[in-house]
C-alpha cells in the first residue's frame, strides 16, 4: 500500500477513533433486526421469520457487495470513499426510522448495506497506513464492540428508536472522519490477478470456508436469539436485552485478551482456543435451552469467541499471503455474510416450523465442522505461527 505522511499526531490519535467508531455504525446497521424482530414483527404487521428476512437478504447484499465494492473503489482515495458511506448510513437509518411498512423498510436496507458493504474492508486497510503495527490488534477490537450494542438498546427502547440512533451516530462519526482522516490515503489497487492469486492459495480457501461455517452456525441462533429467549424462557425486554448486553461486552473481552496472547501463542492457537470457546458456549445454549440462567451463562461464554475468532480469521489471512490481503480480507468479509444469510435463513426455517431446540444443535454442528477446519489449517513447520 502506498505511505502517504499523516501531517500532525492528532490526527494519528484522532483518525482510528473516527474509523472505529464507522465500524460501530456498519455493525450496527447490519445486524440491528436481530435484536429487535418481535417490535418489527408487531410494528410492521409481518411474522417473525419474515422480519428474519431483513438480515437474510441483507446479507446476500453484502456478500455480492464486498468484493465488487473491493474492487471498484480500490483507487479511490480513502477520506472521499469512507465519508461518502458514513453519510450513507447515516441517512438510510434515519430513513428506516420513518418506514412506513415492511417493503419500504426493507427496500431502504437494501440501499444501505450495498453500499456500506465496502466500509469494514477499506476501514481495516486505512488503519493498516496510519495505526502502527503493534495497535492494530486493538482497532480490531473496536470493529466487533458495537455489532451488538444496537440489539441490546433495541429490545428495550423499539426499533425507530435504535434505527434513529444509529443515523444519529453515523452522522457524528461522518463529521469526525471528515475532520480527521487524513486525505490523500489509497491503498493497493484490487484486479483480477489479485483475485486469481487468492483463489489458487489452498490455506485462503480453507480459512475462508472456516468464516463461512462459524458465521453459519452462529446465525441459526443469533438472528432469532430474542424470539428464542421469549418462546423458551418468557423473558421480558430488559431480560433480552441484558443477553444480548453480555453478548457485545464479551466479545469485545474476548478480543482484547486474543490480542494480547497472539503474538506469544501465535494466531493458529489463539484461533483454536477460541473456536473451542465459542462452540462450548453454543452447545450450552442447546444444552440448557429452557432456563434462562444458563442459556445467558452460555451467551456469555460463546460470546468470548465470536469476536475473537474473526479477529483471528483476518490476522492468518494476512499472514498466508501478504500481497494480495486486501482482497482475502474483502472476500472473507463477503463470505462472512453468505455465513449470515445461510445460518438466518435456516434459523428461520426451524423458527417457523417451531422446532426451537432444534436451533442449538443445528448451530453447534457448523461450529464443530468449523473446528475440524481449523485443525487442518495447522502450521506445518513452528515458523509458520503467524498463519
Amino acid at each position: 500500500m502506498k505511505n502517504v505522511p499523516v501531517p500532525a499526531h492528532i490526527e494519528r490519535r484522532f483518525a482510528p477513533t473516527a474509523l472505529m467508531l464507522g465500524n460501530i455504525v456498519t455493525g450496527c446497521s447490519v445486524l440491528a433486526p436481530a435484536g429487535m424482530l418481535s417490535e418489527l414483527s408487531s410494528g410492521l404487521d409481518v411474522s417473525i421469520r419474515d422480519a428474519g428476512l431483513l438480515i437474510t437478504f441483507g446479507a446476500v447484499m453484502l456478500c455480492i457487495g464486498s468484493p465488487l465494492t473491493a474492487w471498484l473503489t480500490s483507487r479511490i482515495e480513502r477520506r472521499s470513499l469512507l465519508t461518502t458511506t458514513l453519510a450513507v448510513l447515516a441517512l438510510t437509518n434515519a430513513v428506516s426510522a420513518f418506514a412506513p411498512d415492511y417493503a419500504t423498510l426493507l427496500v431502504v436496507r437494501l440501499v444501505m448495506l450495498a453500499v456500506g458493504a465496502l466500509y469494514t474492508p477499506q476501514a481495516a486497510g486505512t488503519a493498516a497506513l496510519i495505526v502502527a503495527p503493534e495497535k492494530r490488534g486493538s482497532t480490531i477490537a473496536f470493529i466487533f464492540v458495537g455489532w451488538s450494542l444496537a440489539a441490546a438498546v433495541a429490545s428495550r427502547y423499539g426499533w425507530r428508536a435504535a434505527y434513529g440512533g444509529i443515523g444519529l451516530i453515523g452522522f457524528f462519526s461522518f463529521l469526525l472522519l471528515t475532520w480527521r482522516l487524513p486525505g490523500g490515503l489509497v491503498g493497493a489497487p484490487v484486479d483480477l490477478k489479485t483475485w486469481a492469486e487468492v483463489g489458487r492459495n489452498r490455506t485462503i480457501a480453507l480459512l475462508l470456508l472456516i468464516t463461512t461455517l462459524q458465521m453459519s452456525g452462529q446465525f441459526v441462533v443469533f438472528t432469532f436469539m430474542g424470539p428464542l429467549l421469549t418462546k423458551l424462557t418468557d423473558a421480558g425486554p430488559d431480560a433480552v436485552g441484558l443477553v444480548f448486553a453480555l453478548y457485545g461486552v464479551c466479545g469485545f473481552t474476548g478480543v482484547a485478551i486474543a490480542t494480547r496472547i497472539v503474538d506469544s501463542w501465535g494466531a493458529y492457537k489463539t484461533s483454536l482456543l477460541f473456536t473451542v470457546v465459542m462452540l462450548t458456549g453454543v452447545i450450552g445454549w442447546a444444552v440448557s435451552a429452557g432456563i434462562y440462567p444458563l442459556m445467558a451463562c452460555s451467551v456469555a461464554v460463546w460470546g468470548l469467541g465470536f469476536a475473537s475468532t474473526n479477529s483471528m480469521q483476518q490476522v492468518r489471512l494476512v499472514g498466508a499471503a501478504p500481497a494480495p490481503a486486501s482482497a482475502s480480507v474483502s472476500l472473507n468479509t463477503s463470505l462472512l455474510y453468505i455465513g449470515q444469510a445461510v445460518g438466518s435463513a435456516i434459523g428461520g426455517m426451524l423458527f417457523a416450523r417451531d422446532l426451537l431446540h432444534g436451533a442449538g444443535y443445528v448451530a453447534a454442528a457448523f461450529i464443530a465442522l468449523a473446528l475440524m477446519v481449523v485443525i487442518l489449517t495447522k502450521p506445518r513447520r513452528a515458523a509458520a505461527l503467524s498463519t
